[in-house]
């Protein structure tokens, strides 16, 4: 009897946290597919990441973060990439290096350099520089601008498929 009654309540309890993980992944978390190469070989084209979408609610992005969004560009697209500048910041390009407020940014994430220079631009107060881990194939701001703060999604923390790439990111 008492077996039994253990059993129920493990049961119970089971069936209370899968049903509170399920209302959390749908009102507080998405999982897009991957679509692209801009931040390879961090993330590969085919891979579904997990967003948290509170992230930015109870906190700023931070330089290094990955961070989802929507562009005026990319309407039905969902966006991947890394924080570069932030609200202030000075940013430049000289070859392929990054340099913020004139100091050279170390990106240890970066495997696929881009050695074209771009021109120093400051991040605007609702504003983000974003630019994709493999330079060489990204459009990211330093084509088309910076990212509005209203069109940050979440904070792109992990990949959950496939079961090869999984973890944290």
């Amino acid at each position: 009897m008492l077996r039994q009654l253990h059993w129920r309540s493990v049961a119970s309890v089971s069936l209370q946290t899968a049903a509170l993980a399920l209302l959390a992944f749908a009102f507080f978390v998405r999982a897009p597919q991957v679509s692209g190469l801009s931040m390879y070989p961090h993330i590969a084209s085919g891979e579904y990441v997990l967003i948290n979408t509170v992230a930015y609610r109870i906190g700023h992005p931070q330089r290094g973060d990955i961070v989802a969004f929507r562009h005026e560009r990319s309407a039905p697209s969902v966006y991947l990439k890394r924080v570069i500048g932030l609200p202030g910041d000075r940013v430049s390009i000289d070859r392929g290096v990054v340099k913020i407020d004139g100091v050279a940014l170390a990106e240890p994430y970066v495997q696929y350099r881009d050695r074209r220079s771009f021109a120093e631009v400051t991040v605007p107060a609702n504003g983000l520089y974003v630019l994709g881990d493999n330079r060489a194939d990204s459009d990211d701001s330093r084509f088309w601008g910076f990212v509005e703060g209203d069109e940050v999604i979440g904070k792109a923390v992990a990949a959950i498929w496939p079961p090869a790439r999984v973890g944290a990111l």
